[in-house]
Formats: C-alpha cells, sequence, structure tokens
C-alpha cells in the first residue's frame, strides 16, 4: 500500500520536474557523482569583497584537514567578528568543503562573520566517528587560533546542511560533553540525524524516486556506520541517539514537509525542549530535502533562507536584531 505524502510547493514542483532523481544510490552511482566538477567558488566570491585563506588542521590519527577561512576585506575592522563554521552536506559520502557554501557567505554579508568551511573525510573510506572528529578538531583550530582570525571566540555558531547539520549535532554534543570550546548557537538545517531510518517521512519517501529517498538515505548509513551496529552506534555520529540534550546552546532546525528527514529533525527539537533548552523549529510546507540550497530563487526558498538569517541576527547581535 502506498503511504500518502504531504503535497511539493507548486513552485518547488515545477522546478523539480526538470531535476533528474534518483530512487537508489549503489557504489557506481556514488563513484559516477563524485567525478562531477566541484562547486566553482571563485563565481561565489567573485562579488564580494573576501579575504580567502586555506589551512591544513591534523585529524587525530595526523591525516590533514583542509578548513578554507573567508573573512570579510575590510581593512578598518577592530571589532571581533562572529565566526559561522560551516559542514557541507551529501550524505556524509560527497562533496566537499564548497559544496552549499552560499548560504554562509550570505550570513559573511549580512553580519561579517568569519566563514571557516571544514573538508571531513567521507565514507565509506572513513567510517564511524571519523568524520564527526574531524569536524570537531577543525572548530578546536578555529577557537584556537580566533585572535589570529579576528573571531570573537563568543560568537561561534556551528552550522551545516543535510549531513553537515548532522555533524553540526554531533560536534555540538561533543563540544558540550569535553568541555570546550565553546559554542554560541547550533544551525541545523534538514540535519540527518537518525541512522534508524524508522519513522513516518522515512516510509513516506520511500520506494519512489527523490532528491533524498529513503534508500539513498540507508546506502549513505551504511557506508559511515561500517561494521558499527545497534548500540555500536556513537551519539555524536547518530545524535538523534543522544539521551541528554541539556547543555546546549540556541539551536536552528529546519526542515521540509515532504521529505524523508523532517520527522527526526522535529523530534530532536521536542526533545531539546524537554531538557529546557531553547530551539526555534520550522518545517517549511511542501519543502523537499534541501530546497532553498538546490532552488534559492523560489519563493519558498527566500523565506527560509531570509527566516534563518533573521534568526542568527537575534543570536549574534542581540542588541541590533529588530
Amino acid at each position: 500500500m502506498t503511504t500518502a505524502r504531504p503535497g511539493l510547493d507548486p513552485e518547488l514542483r515545477e522546478l523539480l520536474a526538470g531535476m533528474p532523481l534518483m530512487s537508489r544510490l549503489g557504489p557506481e552511482a556514488l563513484a559516477r557523482l563524485r567525478r562531477l566538477p566541484s562547486t566553482p567558488v571563485e563565481s561565489l566570491l567573485a562579488h564580494r569583497r573576501v579575504d580567502r585563506r586555506e589551512v591544513t588542521v591534523p585529524a587525530g590519527d595526523g591525516a590533514p584537514i583542509p578548513l578554507s577561512v573567508f573573512s570579510p576585506a575590510n581593512p578598518g575592522r577592530t571589532a571581533a567578528a562572529p565566526c559561522v563554521y560551516w559542514m557541507h552536506g551529501g550524505g556524509m559520502i560527497m562533496g566537499d568543503r564548497f559544496s552549499q557554501l552560499d548560504i554562509p557567505l550570505e550570513w559573511l554579508d549580512e553580519f561579517g562573520a568569519v566563514v571557516v568551511s571544514v573538508d571531513y573525510r567521507l565514507a565509506p573510506e572513513a567510517a564511524g566517528t571519523v568524520l564527526v572528529d574531524d569536524c570537531y578538531r577543525g572548530l578546536l583550530w578555529v577557537a584556537e587560533h580566533s585572535a589570529e582570525l579576528g573571531v570573537d571566540p563568543a560568537r561561534i555558531v556551528v552550522a551545516g546542511v543535510s549531513a553537515g547539520g548532522g555533524l553540526a549535532a554531533g560536534v555540538t554534543l561533543l563540544a558540550r560533553d569535553l568541555g570546550t570550546p565553546a559554542v554560541a548557537a547550533q544551525m541545523l538545517i534538514c540535519p540527518m540525524l537518525d541512522h534508524r531510518n524508522t519513522s513516518t517521512s522515512s516510509r513516506q519517501y520511500s520506494g519512489g524516486p527523490g532528491v533524498w529517498t529513503r534508500e539513498t538515505n540507508e546506502f549513505a548509513w551504511r557506508c559511515v556506520l561500517g561494521d558499527l551496529t545497534g548500540d555500536e552506534v556513537p551519539e555524536y555520529v547518530s545524535p538523534a541517539l543522544a539521551d541528554d540534550l541539556s547543555g546546549l546552546p540556541a539551536t536552528y532546525i529546519d526542515t521540509g514537509s515532504a521529505e524523508v528527514f523532517r520527522d527526526e529533525d522535529t523530534d530532536y527539537a521536542t526533545r531539546l525542549w524537554a531538557a529546557g533548552g531553547q530551539a526555534e523549529l520550522h518545517v517549511w510546507a511542501g519543502g523537499f530535502h534541501g530546497f532553498d540550497a538546490l532552488y534559492p530563487q523560489a519563493r519558498l526558498s527566500a523565506t527560509a533562507r531570509r527566516t534563518r538569517t533573521d534568526w542568527l541576527a537575534r543570536v549574534l547581535l542581540p542588541d541590533c536584531a529588530a
């Protein structure tokens, strides 16, 4: 029996009609997707006055972790800036530090934020806690070099989209449990939080083509977890497993009503509130997974992106937010 699904936003449905969609993802298809050209970061920087710096940070096992640092080119700036530490999407199996970079660069424009994007290792070549550990190491470097970067260490926001949103949640849990560094807020955009893949929305988006289906999600998680099963899966890798969500910073979560991660995302927000935390949740009616990254020109996308920016203004610039 086919499970009923929420309908797509009419404008997004029309835009999506011309896009090739996947029903399943396997090793051969992943290899083809990885051969596609990387995001041309130069086009994103062409109309901006930005200083770019490339840094390599050692992982726990000594492997190099590339970071890209983007700072507003403002020689007269004296005040320390907020920082957005960015983790890209791609199911933890594809993408790089330039993927979806247009999203945090909007916050460089709006707030003069320094944007640092991390190139964590990908599954299945890296698995288990390696990916979230890579991201955490990069965050530690940012905090330790905040003065050099012109960053206010009290205004570091951990942010990511899809897989990057799940990694952002895992990094924030790690920072809380290890006591460092301080995280001012976490921005979780349609985050990939739960390897169990058993929610109602997961079942709704099974068995057909889509931007990200239950089947593609299962494949990605198998790549990430490797041999880990059941109780062996750490909460830092699959943050929905965390029993204790207390003591976390202000959190923004958004998702679409028509996507596989909808229910795990709304559940995470509910549990943050239950633990006494402050979270803002938006479920965009008719939004599919990653709609605003794929089609930023759509009206719903513009609203979603503007709403995130307004929330960040209240967090980062409380005295100036309207």
